[in-house]
């Protein structure tokens, strides 16, 4: 990442999508303290869990792995996130630590002989599209052509701070553009913002208070701050806006799960299933619904 580049910040919500948590892989990455809160997590951050992820599915245990880390650290204390800067293998029964020169046991020290990013960063990208409004019907030319310019501009990191003056710039000739005032917020969002973006989010609510959007991404900005209760309410006002916004029902039984309300959560779960039962997610549900018992009948 360029040093002019911002750095986007991840919450636990983007993760479970990123990553297709479960709430047993959740639970492993816990215990080995990777994940942690609701919000604040880098892109280093994500590199780091999912390369755990890996060694997970690949058969490792979570004590291998905490061992492992424990031992890399004792090597080399300048480490900040081991499973990010030094890549782990399983062979066999064992864990074998390689950098871009050596690969050797990191347990002993000893030698037996970079990480890939791009998959992760597509999957990661992928994720810039949630939320974002595309009206189709610009309600000025001149508030439109900034518009389009920060929509070419939204999906490139390296271009955010552009992005947002140019959502500026259509709210200054617009200030009733509801669609720039939901995307500025966005931006603001991904960049640890977050007093901006609830400004934002609430004034596309202002001048459009049937921007289901807006409700949803205020929900997902509640939940990142860990104000669980508030982003419940509104992620189902999202859904009295639009009841088929897969993505809203997704969120919502999340944050009912993770507020300890399964049993609230298993029909939203349920309903993302039926609305796109073929997404990348649809695993993240069937887990949950795995491990909750539907409630007793009335």
């Amino acid at each position: 990442m360029s040093p002019s580049q911002p750095e986007r910040i991840y919450g636990v919500r983007e993760l479970t999508r990123i990553l297709t948590l479960t709430p047993k892989r959740a639970g492993q990455l816990r215990r080995l303290e990777l994940l942690r809160g609701d919000s604040g997590y880098t892109f280093r951050d994500l590199l780091a869990l999912r390369a755990a992820s890996a060694l997970l599915d690949a058969g490792a245990s979570v004590r291998q792995i905490r061992a492992a880390l424990t031992a890399l650290r004792r090597q080399d204390p300048d480490l900040q996130q081991p499973l990010a800067e030094v890549r782990l293998v399983l062979e066999g029964d064992r864990l074998v630590a390689q950098s871009d020169r050596v690969r050797f046991d990191p347990r002993t020290g000893q030698m037996v002989l970079a990480l890939d990013s791009g998959g992760l960063q597509a999957a990661a990208t992928a994720t810039l599209v949630t939320g974002l409004v595309r009206p189709l019907a610009p309600p000025a030319d001149q508030a439109e052509t900034w518009f389009e310019r920060a929509s070419e501009w939204d999906g490139d990191p390296a271009q955010w701070e552009d992005a947002i003056d140019a959502y500026r710039r259509v709210v200054s000739i617009d200030p009733t553009y509801a669609a720039a005032w939901n995307n500025l917020g966005l931006l603001l969002h991904r960049m640890g913002r977050y007093d901006e973006a609830n400004e934002a989010y609430r004034s596309a609510l202002d001048q459009d208070p049937q921007c289901c959007e807006a409700a949803y991404n205020l929900g997902s900005l509640h939940e990142d701050r860990g104000a669980v209760d508030e982003a419940i309410a509104d992620y189902r006002k999202a859904l009295e806006l639009s009841p088929d916004y897969a993505d809203a029902h997704f969120n919502l039984a999340g944050a009912l799960a993770r507020n300890g309300r399964d049993g609230d959560a298993i029909k939203h779960w349920q309903r993302y299933l039926e609305l796109d039962s073929g997404s990348p997610w649809a695993r993240i549900a069937r887990a949950h619904l795995e491990v909750v018992d539907p409630p007793d009948p009335p």
